[in-house]
């Protein structure tokens, strides 16, 4: 099993940045592909950004217009989410998911991901 906590999220004014952090602690052998998602108010989870954890590849789905940098700290098990330049739309819970397999990394089908976290709360204001 492994646990995903994530952290950093919070109100933050349009055009402000805020780093999200996702520590996986228990079974993270089956972390191969670490991957952040969102979920605006009445709209469906979507991807933002994924990771494999063996060789830092990094990919982003289209929709990601480059605010968004992700990034590990491989001694602390940890995946973070770089957001800039923050938008109300940003305004979302963003979710870290872990996938066992990094051939799915690039994928973003989110049934696939074997862990979710509980999510973090991020609003951007105008």
């Amino acid at each position: 099993q492994v646990q995903l906590v994530e952290s950093g999220g919070g109100s933050v004014q349009a055009g402000g940045s805020l780093r999200l952090s996702c520590t996986a602690s228990g079974d993270t052998f089956s972390t191969a592909c670490m991957a952040w998602f969102r979920q605006p108010p009445g709209k469906e989870r979507e991807a933002v950004a994924g990771i494999v954890t063996s060789d830092g590849a990094i990919f982003y789905p289209a929709s990601v217009k480059g605010r968004f940098t992700i990034s590990q700290d491989k001694s602390k098990n940890t995946v973070y989410l770089q957001m800039n330049s923050l938008k109300p739309e940003d305004t979302a819970m963003y979710y870290c998911a872990a996938h066992r397999s990094w051939v799915s990394c690039s994928r973003f089908v989110q049934s696939e991901y074997n862990y979710w976290g509980q999510g973090t709360q991020v609003t951007v204001s105008s």
